[in-house]
Formats: C-alpha cells, structure tokens, sequence
C-alpha cells in the first residue's frame, strides 16, 4: 500500500490515541458508587466527579478533533 495516499500518518495516530486515552481516564474519574433509594451517598457530588472529570473529558475530545483535523506535512510523512 502506498503511504502518501493515506489520510493520517505516526503523529495523527498518536495525537488520537492519547486523546482516547484522556477521555477514559475522564470517565474513569467520574464514575464509582451512586445512591440508593434507601442510603444517600454524598460523594456522588465531590468536584472530582462535577468539576474535574468533565475537564479532562473536554480536553480528550479537543485532543481527538485535533489529530482528525491535523493535516500532515509532506516533510513529516514516513
């Protein structure tokens, strides 16, 4: 297979796997144990899981729009 005639090269493929990886470990962050109908579980509202994960899901899915936007340089292609 020819490689000039793909649309991502190493650097796109990287920049898209470390944004799958951001967007996990953000959702990783925002989940763990919830309430119940009979005991209230105040953690469900800690700033981990309201202020800090989302942030770091946010960040993952700019990173991910980068690496598909990200148009390759002709130097940079191997």
């Amino acid at each position: 297979m020819d490689k000039k005639n793909l649309a991502f090269n190493k650097t796109n493929f990287i920049f898209l796997a470390a944004g799958m990886l951001v967007v996990i470990i953000g959702f990783i962050l925002m989940s763990g144990s919830g309430s119940t109908e009979t005991t209230f579980n105040p953690e469900i509202f800690s700033p981990m899981r309201i202020k800090v994960a989302p942030v770091v899901c946010f960040i993952g899915f700019v990173s991910i729009i980068f690496a598909i936007i990200h148009k390759p340089k002709d130097t940079d292609r191997q």
